[in-house]
């Protein structure tokens, strides 16, 4: 018996990486799958329908079931069409996966308003757009279902050269915080994973050349396939972090503080200099 039996599940940015691998992970374990993928460049310029449609054919041939889609995330159009199709093909949906994302590395100084905006319209926009879609649709079901965003280590933690990446990543953090919040109460499971893994936007980083046939998309898809299914029940709001074989959870956290009482507890600036070591000590 597979984890995903009967179940459905769309996919953004399937058609390669870790979306691709997730994709084939999810139709051995019997999900009908809708495989997005642009088709664009890193960069996210162009587009080209053979990513996804391979994807479909390699499921096809292990016996599976999967449709492609080409919509583009980033547009309201886009992403209403594709939670559309996935109805229409396979009669409902249960499983939104969002994964669509380019790469577009500058530093501060240099990063362009549009380079900047195209990264935070997939990653950000996109994801906000195909969750929204999902979430109705699932709600008017009345069955529950289980989305799993993408985020990264760079909006945890920051990153040189990826301010936008960062922006991006940790603006999905607070939208899978906040979904998980409201859609709990439909049972519609929300969480997100921050994965490190080779991958074609990935692979000119310098710490893959020693480390990428460690760190690989299949490390990353067992994830994913977690949180779509039944094993994940009762849990919502996480963010899994996933780097080869090393599993970690993300979280914000607050550091215990200090009150002030007198003035009352208006802290000068001065003071704040005076104490900050001890404020920020967790």
């Amino acid at each position: 018996m597979g984890l995903l039996n009967d179940k459905v599940a769309v996919i953004t940015g399937a058609g390669r990486g870790i979306g691709r691998a997730a994709a084939l992970l999810f139709a051995e374990h019997g999900a009908n799958v809708v495989v997005n993928d642009l088709g664009a460049e890193r960069d996210g310029a162009g587009s080209d329908p053979a990513p996804a449609d391979q994807v479909v054919h390699a499921i096809a041939r292990a016996g599976g079931h999967a449709v492609a889609n080409y919509a583009d995330v980033g547009t309201p159009g886009g992403a209403e069409s594709l939670i559309e199709q996935a109805v229409q093909s396979f009669g409902g949906l249960d499983i939104l996966v969002n994964n669509a994302g380019i790469l577009i590395d500058k530093t501060l100084l240099k990063l362009s308003d549009e380079q900047y905006e195209a990264v935070i319209r997939t990653h950000q926009t996109g994801t906000f757009l195909c969750s929204r879609a999902a979430a109705g649709v699932m709600k008017r079901q009345g069955r529950g279902g289980r989305i799993v965003n993408t985020t990264g280590v760079a909006g945890m933690r920051g990153n040189f050269g990826q301010s936008n990446h960062a922006a991006a990543a940790a603006a999905v953090y607070g939208l899978t915080r906040t979904a998980s919040i409201e859609l709990q109460r439909h049972d519609i499971l929300v969480n997100a994973v921050a994965p490190l893994a080779k991958t074609r936007l990935t692979e000119e980083l310098p710490m893959f050349e020693k480390l990428g046939g460690s760190m690989t998309p299949e490390h990353v898809a067992p994830a994913y396939l977690f949180f779509a299914s039944e094993l994940s029940a009762g849990r919502t709001g996480h963010v899994l972090s996933v780097a080869g074989g090393k599993m970690s959870v993300f979280k914000i956290v607050e550091s215990p503080g200090r009150f002030k009482e007198a003035d009352n507890g208006v802290w000068t600036a001065e003071e704040l200099a005076e104490h900050f070591d001890s404020v920020q000590k967790l």
